[in-house]
């Protein structure tokens, strides 16, 4: 059994918890207990969440083992300090562990325990300048869900956290196994850790189900004209009132924000995928290779053999 322990602290965010809904599906789906998961803290007994809650763990001591330690983080960590005791068991004992992950900000309690010193991670966007700061042998990918270096898992803000389950998950049971836990939980699409904490959807945040169905049409049809009429059409709205509409409530224009769609499914495809950039740029709807590297360029400052060498790099 691969035993998974979460080392908690007060006023950690309980969200953290909710990835162990990843490891409690994955049992489901193989039909056994492949996965053990315990809650410990340093003196065990009551741990109060940042809302209040208080969850039951076992008390941490050197022969703690676990194959993989989940370590949440707290709202802010700049004014609060990791817990010692954590900081301890974490540069110790937890060091016979096959892996440790951060979550969210639980990067920084890592950071303390000198477990990112040259090596790769990431952290919530809000707290990228202090880890920095803190940090500066660390090798940040500020724009990263989740990142892995050798041991060392490290996650961006939040529901990240559930994209750094799964990558564990697909790490110890191939990727049909994460895909149906990914399923179960219904997460709208298993996410890697080279897409990035910014979504262009989240970015446009329209305020009606219509617009909003616009887009996901658009995302899911990049290789489609996706002109105004059509994306009209799927709104239920006149092309001139979408555009109005449209525009009212994302700030964008649809051809705009299409480009933006386009561009970030590209810079996906260009970071993951070994595809030509002639397929990069059909699979994503531009008009070839020359209109892919115009776009991109205008769009992020480099052209896309630039990403493609960093991230094989």
């Amino acid at each position: 059994m691969h035993r998974i322990g979460y080392v908690l602290s007060d006023d950690f965010q309980v969200m953290a918890l909710g990835t162990q809904a990843v490891f409690e599906f994955a049992n489901h789906v193989l039909g056994r207990d492949y996965y053990g998961i315990e809650t410990y803290s340093p003196a065990g007994g009551e741990i109060r969440t940042s809302l209040g809650l208080k969850v039951l763990t076992k008390a941490l001591t050197r022969r703690t083992q676990a194959d993989t330690w989940m370590v949440p983080g707290v709202y802010d960590p700049i004014t609060t300090p990791a817990d010692p005791a954590v900081v301890a068991f974490l540069a110790g004992p937890a060091q016979r562990a096959r892996r440790i992950a951060g979550l969210c900000t639980g990067g920084f309690v890592l950071g303390e325990a000198g477990l990112l010193e040259n090596r790769r991670a990431t952290t919530h966007w809000l707290f990228v300048e202090a880890m920095r700061e803190r940090y500066p042998s660390t090798h940040l990918e500020p724009d990263r869900i989740f990142v892995t270096d050798g041991p060392v898992w490290t996650s961006a803000g939040m529901s990240s956290g559930l994209d750094l389950a799964i990558g564990l998950l697909e790490s110890d049971l191939g990727a049909d196994v994460a895909r149906a836990v990914a399923h179960r939980l219904v997460m709208h699409h298993r996410r890697t850790g080279g897409q990035t904490q910014h979504s262009e959807l989240l970015t446009l945040a329209p305020r009606t189900d219509r617009i909003q169905e616009a887009l996901e049409y658009a995302r899911r049809n990049l290789t489609q004209p996706l002109g105004v009429e059509e994306l009209a059409e799927v709104a239920h709205l006149s092309p001139r009132q979408f555009s109005r509409v449209f525009t009212a409530e994302t700030g964008e224009s649809p051809a705009k924000a299409v480009e933006k769609l386009r561009l970030e499914a590209a810079r996906t495809m260009i970071e993951q995928s070994r595809h030509s950039l002639e397929v990069v740029a059909r699979e994503t709807g531009f008009r070839d290779r020359r209109h892919l590297r115009e776009v991109f360029v205008r769009g992020y400052g480099i052209p896309p053999q630039a990403v493609r060498r960093e991230a094989r790099a």
